[in-house]
């Protein structure tokens, strides 16, 4: 079996969008639909069909173009069944655990809740590769809106258990700002510090720090390190555990 091709493009202020491809049955998905006009505009310049959408949550800036890709493409559209009421368009629902078939590979469903109660993510085995929406960001993680802190740790942690070669797609540029954030609290480590200097360099370029690795997150992401004696310590929880230190984490970061 052929990889999948994948293009990714900014869109919106800070959205990524993200287009797979397989060309051997030239089915096309796009993750989310952020933005109908800027994804239009990469599938004429790829030449090639939108045939599927896959929805990760119900916020506007990732189910915005659904309703005018639909009249144009007529794509097939797949999302979470906990946010059905709350996404027009959907012709499939999916549930925690779950495989469908894209082109002839099967992708399986992961419920994530925190950033809203329905989030689901998307990992394709084959192509070892996840589509992760706002549960997870390049040292970051998506804000707690809905849910509560230890489903969000929950969460985190069903992708910690994914192979750690998986390549990450993320919903939004917050590398640079979440690099800050996961100095302040993690200063000592060697991999943090050489990482947030090359993704400087990246953006200087206007170039994306996106896809990340699980590898690459797991040794850098403050969310994925609660076991660090170092974060730990700046938190002054030193024999908390990761829940609370978890949460320690992220109510420091929503007032960084």
């Amino acid at each position: 079996m052929n990889k999948l091709i994948i293009h990714q493009f900014e869109c919106l202020s800070d959205n990524y969008g993200v287009l797979i491809h397989d060309s051997e049955t030239n089915q096309t998905a796009s993750i989310d639909a952020p933005d109908a006009v800027v994804i239009k505009r990469e599938l004429k310049e790829k030449n090639w069909n939108l045939t599927h959408i896959l929805v990760t949550h119900k916020h506007l800036d990732h189910i915005g173009g659904i309703d005018d890709l639909k009249k144009y493409y007529n794509p097939f559209v797949i999302g979470p069944k906990y946010e059905e009421e709350s996404i027009e368009f959907l012709d499939k629902t999916v549930l925690d655990q779950e495989f469908f078939d894209f082109s002839n590979r099967p992708v399986k469903v992961i419920h994530t809740p925190g950033h809203t109660l329905g989030h689901i993510i998307y990992w394709i085995e084959n192509d070892n590769v996840l589509f992760a929406g706002d549960t997870i960001f390049a040292m970051g993680c998506g804000r707690v809106f809905e849910g509560s802190h230890d489903q969000m740790l929950d969460s985190l942690n069903k992708i910690k258990e994914l192979p750690e070669n998986t390549i990450v797609y993320c919903g939004h540029e917050y590398t640079i700002a979440n690099g800050k954030f996961a100095l302040s609290i993690e200063p000592n480590n060697k991999n943090l510090c050489s990482r947030i200097e090359y993704v400087k360099e990246l953006r200087s370029e206007n170039k994306p720090t996106l896809p990340t690795t699980i590898k690459t997150e797991l040794d850098t992401n403050p969310f994925l390190r609660t076991d660090s004696l170092e974060i730990k310590k700046n938190l002054d929880l030193l024999n908390s555990d990761s829940k609370k230190i978890f949460s320690a984490l992220r109510t420091k970061k929503d007032n960084f």
